[in-house]
């Protein structure tokens, strides 16, 4: 294939010019500018919340700006809604794929969007094969959705969105739910319809798939565009800077472990879905003081399943856990936090805190009914309210009083009201799912802190992460699950990224139980 030439003052695909978007109390998009040239992938890089998200939904018709212009190819244009972005060759494809699981890829693709009447699948069926070979899209049309991982999954998207003549793509956060050789494939792919001519616009948070990846990166902040830089002209360091308004520092800095007897011990646990099909099947392990245990593999192997069990918010099949040599299996949350248990949840709106009570009633939720903040029949408020002023100067949590409903928070502010009320009774085992999903570099650095004085004062950590670079990190030992199993158990130091990628796809290279 020969590759598309960049030439000098050609005119881009797309212009967005001084877009503002406003919803209730916040500006998301704050007068953005934002172009995306033929032949080039475009990284837009920010923290939860900076804009991102928003200023591609307006490109492609969910949300309509209340200020500025957008033109494609030079014209001015209205989108209205995705019919609109899809007619002027915008695609879009969602961090959740959009795809009918009972359906095969070809049936997918035919929903709504067939061109033929007589025998639609067979012309279906021929632009699959043509885009696996123009762009390395390679994908069974006869295969059903369900039977799909989810690499091929997005192929599916990606592929419904050129046949629908889409010559501008968006992906947003494309990697997240992807194993590295995955991430690559999809690099590859990226790269090679680059070279075709077209544009794609690449929402992330995770610098190191700008270098990979992007010719150009905008960086966003608070709903404003901070700059533009061509990625071979800027390093990580200037990135995460303008990314969080401070230096950051990139290298974890961690003591050698000081284990001591197991904290947490699993036996053989087996746990249903929510459609109640096996989620954990049959998993042994066990967690010592002073290590950190990380748990890897891509979302949706029972992983949150495992750890829900663990903290009591879902019912254990068989199988035992047993905390300080306690068994709690089907015990109660309330039961298990009282034996010195913390969680660290992924979804913080769902089961971290409760966003209508204020910043000071969430710090007290596992302890309200205990003295000293119980007197006789009512809370002591005085007292709350200082612990609660505590814990936000220590944790540095940015909240107008500690009487500020949760909901209006930053994501990472969230995240830091929960470790802090989970941490500052010295739990003695904690419990973390996906801690810094989500988070900019700098509460990110924040909480892996955290959590590194706590294993460092003895604390037993279970930290289930989707982030490889930040299992292989913060971990002491890793295990690797796949389908509710563990592939292995190894020691990060001893074992590459693509091992351990082989092993979050079902792969076992080597088996090596410490």
């Amino acid at each position: 294939m020969a590759q598309y030439e960049v030439k000098q003052n050609q005119e881009p695909l797309v212009s967005m010019v001084n877009i503002v978007k406003r919803f209730p109390g916040v500006v998301a998009n704050d007068h953005v500018n934002f172009d995306l040239m033929p032949g080039e992938i475009h990284a837009l890089l920010g923290e939860n919340g900076a804009g991102k998200t928003t200023l591609m939904n307006i490109l492609y018709g969910i949300y309509k700006p209340d200020e500025g212009e957008i033109y494609v190819r030079g014209r001015k244009v209205k989108i209205r809604s995705p019919k609109d972005a899809m007619r002027l060759g915008i695609g879009m494809v969602h961090q959740h794929f959009l795809l009918v699981d009972r359906h095969t890829v070809a049936e997918n693709l035919a929903l709504g969007h067939s061109k033929s009447l007589i025998n639609p699948l067979d012309e279906i069926k021929a632009k699959i094969r043509e885009f696996a070979e123009k762009y390395g899209l390679k994908v069974d049309p006869d295969s059903y959705i369900w039977q799909l991982s989810a690499g091929e999954q997005q192929k599916v998207e990606i592929i419904k969105a050129l046949y629908r003549g889409a010559n501008i793509l968006v992906l947003d956060e494309p990697t997240s739910i992807l194993t590295p050789q995955e991430s690559r494939e999809l690099f590859s792919i990226l790269k090679r319809m680059k070279e075709d001519g077209n544009g794609i616009a690449f929402i992330t948070h995770k610098l190191a798939e700008v270098f990979e990846v992007a010719d150009r990166v905008t960086v966003m902040r608070k709903g404003r565009v901070i700059g533009t830089l061509r990625t071979q002209e800027t390093s990580k360091e200037e990135l995460a800077k303008m990314m969080v308004g401070r230096e950051v520092i990139f290298t974890i800095k961690k003591r050698p472990a000081k284990m001591g007897g197991p904290v947490l011990e699993v036996e053989n646990l087996r746990v249903l879905g929510d459609r109640k099909q096996e989620a954990v099947r049959g998993i042994t392990f066990q967690v010592r003081a002073g290590e950190i245990l990380g748990i890897a593999g891509v979302a949706g192997n029972g992983q949150r399943e495992l750890v829900q069990a663990i903290v009591g918010l879902r019912k254990v099949k068989s199988g035992t856990i047993r905390v300080m040599g306690i068994d709690v299996t089907n015990k109660s949350p309330r039961e298990i936090a009282e034996l010195g248990v913390g969680h660290i949840p992924e979804e913080r709106l769902k089961y971290g805190i409760v966003p209508n009570l204020s910043v000071a009633e969430n710090f007290i939720l596992k302890s309200y009914y205990k003295p000293p903040l119980k007197k006789g029949f009512v809370l002591d408020y005085s007292k709350i309210e200082k612990i609660a002023e505590k814990l936000i100067e220590e944790y540095g949590i940015v909240a107008p009083t500690p009487n500020t409903p949760a909901r209006l928070l930053s994501g990472g502010n969230m995240q830091k009201l929960i470790v802090a009320r989970e941490l500052w009774r010295k739990p003695k085992l904690i419990v973390a799912l996906n801690p810094t999903f989500g988070l900019d570099v700098g509460a990110t650095e924040y909480i892996r802190k955290i959590l590194l004085e706590q294993r460092d004062e003895g604390a037993a950590i279970l930290l289930v992460s989707g982030d490889l670079d930040e299992i292989l990190q913060m971990s002491d030992r890793l295990a690797v699950m796949y389908n509710g199993q563990i592939m292995g158990i190894v020691r990060p130091e001893e074992v590459s990224v693509e091992e351990i990628g082989l092993m979050m796809s079902g792969i076992s290279p080597k088996e090596v139980v410490l």
